[in-house]
């Protein structure tokens, strides 16, 4: 079988979790024995993310506009492309390589798939020209696809505004490989941050409004008296919050606990969960959070909202689900942080879940499956529809 992923970029750095998703997808297809291409931009793509990529062909596209990821294309070579897949699959929703790709994939009449990863509803910047993006190919780029995937049953609804029935929505979660998160040196994350041995909450995440770092960053402050030992880090890379957050700790004189640590990967961002007590993932908007699963494959407890599709983790015992708010944040901090040995006894519940639900190799069956499916020309079937509850 060969699939053709696309996406506008596999940067690590700024690209976020479908990013994620579409790098460990791929290799994992390639691992299953099966042939598989990225067609992407070369915004941030490295000649080793490429390496690590364990056989996927990459092919990359000259970006020539960083905000909007305008790529330098030959129609032709793209319809070339297209041909020698069996299968399209679609990762994002608001790009324009994905729209170019599509009217090629039409005039083709080749069978694709849809993971809009979260993205489908209207948010954030640029407004005006998402409304005119589906006006003009979004909505039915989504309508007629052959199968529809979401990564939590949260997008159900999100399909459901596209005109798509629920029945038709297979629900693929998101999925982790242990083997890149197994480093634990602890005491050098920590001696390098400067905090020793107190307590320590941590933030993944780009530094966006949608992530939510300026709920996080006012509770800690509201509530600074009930944590007084504590410490809080952010890690992610600068996506318009940066200045804000760092005159917020200016105003709070809380700049002895609070750390901008930048984006981490590979060991260093490994090391950062294991040294963490608590991951605090305050998303105003999520479809699933894949940083839930790196901080549950390493043993630490979450603190989330429940807009990250993850709200299985109390029923698990592994961590603490409130509301996108100051408050609601700040009430599930004061709970959880109460007793630290239940607060261990999450982190284990937590990455045994983790492990037994979410390996890549479990989670590449259900694509090859959907897949399947799919070249067998019949309507897709809802059959991870239970697989992954709310």
């Amino acid at each position: 079988m060969k699939i053709l992923n696309v996406i506008m970029s596999l940067d690590p750095v700024k690209g976020g979790g479908g990013v994620e998703r579409t790098y460990q997808l791929s290799k994992s297809l390639i691992k299953a024995g099966h042939q598989c291409s990225v067609l992407t931009t070369d915004l941030g793509l490295t000649k080793e993310r490429i390496a690590s990529m364990n056989g996927v062909q990459v092919i990359a596209l000259q970006c020539l506009n960083k905000r909007f990821y305008f790529p330098k294309f030959s129609y032709k070579e793209i319809r070339e492309i297209i041909e020698d897949s069996d299968i399209v699959h679609f990762i994002g929703h608001w790009t324009l390589l994905n729209a170019i790709v599509f009217k090629a994939v039409q005039s083709l009449k080749k069978p694709y798939c849809v993971c809009p990863a979260g993205s489908l509803r209207i948010y954030g910047r640029n407004k005006f020209l998402k409304l005119a993006y589906n006006f003009l190919i979004g909505r039915k780029m989504i309508r007629s696809a052959s199968a529809h995937i979401g990564i939590s049953v949260n997008e159900i609804e999100q399909f459901k505004e596209y005109g798509v029935s629920p029945q038709k929505v297979s629900i693929i979660p998101n999925g982790i490989n242990p083997e890149e998160l197994n480093s634990r040196d602890i005491y050098y994350f920590r001696n390098k941050l400067g905090i020793g041995n107190s307590p320590f909450i941590l933030f993944v995440g780009r530094l966006n409004r949608i992530k939510g770092p300026d709920l996080l960053l006012k509770a800690f402050y509201n509530i600074k008296n009930n944590l007084q030992d504590f410490h809080l880090g952010f890690v992610g890379p600068d996506d318009g919050m940066l200045s804000e957050l760092k005159q917020m700790v200016d105003e709070y004189q809380l700049n002895d606990r609070i750390h901008f640590i930048g984006y981490l990967g590979g060991a260093d961002k490994s090391n950062a969960y294991h040294a963490a007590d608590l991951l605090v993932i305050p998303s105003r908007q999520e479809a699933m959070s894949i940083v839930v699963l790196e901080a549950g494959i390493s043993g630490t407890p979450v603190l989330l909202t429940d807009q990250c599709g993850f709200n299985v983790i109390e029923k698990i015992d592994g961590g603490k689900v409130v509301q996108p708010s100051v408050k609601g944040i700040e009430l599930g901090l004061i709970e959880i942080l109460r007793d630290k040995d239940r607060l261990n006894c999450m982190g284990s519940n937590l990455k045994q879940y983790t492990n037994e639900n979410f390996k890549w190799d479990s989670i590449i069956g259900k694509y090859l499956t959907l897949f399947d499916q799919i070249l067998d020309v019949t309507e897709p079937k809802n059959i991870y529809r239970n697989s992954f509850k709310k």
